[in-house]
């Protein structure tokens, strides 16, 4: 009887521990926060005073990561995907709505976080780039 449990328990547990492994992309480096220290026309003085940062940390669903922004004003939500072949897809872009004195940076981190389609990393950078060049460059929070 105590080898019948035992064969069970290590059944479930190396089930437990494939399932694990399968909804994970392979790119566990990707999963935690980061500070934008490039985008447009903004410094990167002014991106730190603005803590703008994108939070990645919560685990995959179906290969779809729930992360979050802050640029300085509202709390933005979305799901990203990290695909094949260095594809990068965001979706269900989202947040809060308080009123700010400044929310240029938002806006357009906004505008163009959904148009970025391509990802790479360099080191700990993660890089996001769109089909015309445009880009947005990440250090590791816990890096920096």
């Amino acid at each position: 009887m105590k080898k019948l449990i035992y064969i069970l328990f290590v059944i479930l547990t190396a089930k437990s521990a494939i399932s694990c492994a399968a909804a994970n992309t392979g790119k566990p480096q990707i999963h935690r926060e980061w500070m934008l220290v490039s985008f447009g026309p903004y410094s990167k003085e002014e991106l730190i005073k603005n803590k703008a940062a994108i939070n990645l940390i919560a685990p995959e669903k179906n290969g779809k990561i729930q992360g979050g922004a802050f640029m300085g004003c509202n709390r933005m939500f979305f799901t990203a995907e990290f695909g094949k072949a260095n594809k990068f897809s965001v979706s269900e872009v989202g947040g809060t709505m308080m009123a700010c004195t400044d929310m240029q940076l938002e806006t357009s981190f906004a505008a163009r976080f959904k148009k970025m389609n391509h990802y790479r990393m360099e080191g700990h950078y993660l890089i996001l780039s769109d089909e015309n060049g445009n880009s947005m460059k990440f250090i590791a929070a816990d890096w920096d």
